[in-house]
């Protein structure tokens, strides 16, 4: 496992990091970015990404039911792991939360639902990890489904305080990747 994090990280480096001003989700200015659905979205990338985060469930009290988190940076993760977990032979569906409820049809906000049992114990996962306010609305929005949430897992932790206040309101959060490692060396 520790040479395919190696070779994520690679990824992660080659297609999904820039040293270039943006402006954050949060409106706040960085001098660097991260685009996590650019590594998700990579072939290898997201074999990789299915498999390293597959194996993070493990440190979830299970059994871990479903993976999902807020739409955009959470929908290939969520699918990657979903089939990692099926290929080996523990199957762990996906869900994916919308930014607002379905304008037609059903108004849901969570798709993927028929997939859990009702109080399923599921992981919100995420790409980018900044302030880790995107994150605690996925965990709210999920909550409000009915589900149990059992902490979150982010491709990479941007170590602005997302993992303070993930951790603040009670959930463990375990990142594949922090800034420092990514970008450090």
């Amino acid at each position: 496992m520790d040479t395919e994090r190696q070779e994520l990280k690679q990824i992660i480096r080659q297609v999904s990091y820039e040293e270039r001003e943006v402006t954050l989700a949060s409106g706040r200015k960085s001098n660097f970015y991260f685009d996590g659905k650019q590594t998700a979205l990579h072939p290898r990338g997201a074999v990789l990404v299915g498999k390293v985060f597959f194996e993070q469930l493990r440190h979830f009290p299970g059994p871990v039911q479903g993976v999902g988190g807020l739409t955009l940076g959470a929908d290939p993760i969520a699918t990657a792991i979903a089939i990692t977990s099926s290929l080996a032979g523990h199957p762990v569906p996906a869900f994916i939360i919308r930014k607002e409820p379905k304008g037609h049809g059903t108004g849901q906000w969570l798709e993927g639902r028929k997939n859990l049992p009702a109080g399923a114990r599921v992981v919100i996962v995420e790409d980018v990890l900044t302030t880790g306010s995107s994150a605690l609305k996925a965990v709210e929005r999920a909550r409000e489904e009915g589900l149990e949430v059992l902490g979150v897992i982010s491709l990479v932790d941007r170590e602005e305080g997302g993992r303070e206040a993930v951790e603040a309101a009670g959930l463990p959060l375990r990142a594949i990747f922090t800034k420092t490692e990514v970008a450090g060396d």
